[in-house]
C-alpha cells in the first residue's frame, strides 16, 4: 500500500500513533504486548492505533505463529522525513526514553525466529 497524502494530518494528529511510529522507527519492530507495555496502555487501544495506521500505509505486518510484528512501511521520502521529525521533538524526548526504557524491562517479549535488522 502506498502512503497517502490526504490522511496524513488525519493519522498524525493522534499522539499515540505518533508515539508509535517514533518507537518503531527506534525499535524496528514491535508487537502489539511489546507496544502496549512501552506506551502503558491496554491492547485494544494499540491495536485501534496500528489498524488505522495500517490502514493509511504507514505501518506493515508480517505474521510469525500466532504473533503479528509491526514495522514501518517502505515509504517515499516525505515520509520518511515525517517519521524522522517525529523523533527530533515531534514526540517529546523524554515521553519516547521513558516508553523504551519500559521495553527494555518488560518480560514478555515474544521470541522472533526471522527478526528483521532495524
Amino acid at each position: 500500500m502506498m502512503l497517502a497524502m490526504k490522511p496524513v494530518f488525519d493519522v498524525l494528529s493522534d499522539a499515540s500513533r505518533r508515539h508509535i511510529l517514533a518507537l518503531l522507527a527506534v525499535e524496528g519492530e514491535l508487537c502489539v504486548c511489546e507496544l502496549g507495555a512501552a506506551l502503558d496502555d491496554i491492547q485494544p487501544k494499540i491495536s485501534r492505533h496500528l489498524a488505522i495506521l495500517r490502514e493509511a500505509g504507514w505501518v506493515a505486518a508480517r505474521r510469525e505463529g500466532s504473533w503479528i510484528f509491526y514495522r514501518l512501511a517502505t515509504m517515499p521520502t516525505w515520509g520518511k522525513q515525517v517519521v524522522a521529525a517525529l523523533g527530533q521533538g515531534g514526540v517529546p524526548a523524554a515521553e519516547l526514553s521513558q516508553s523504551q526504557q519500559r521495553l527494555t524491562c518488560f518480560a514478555a517479549h515474544p521470541v522472533r525466529a526471522n527478526k528483521e535488522e532495524k
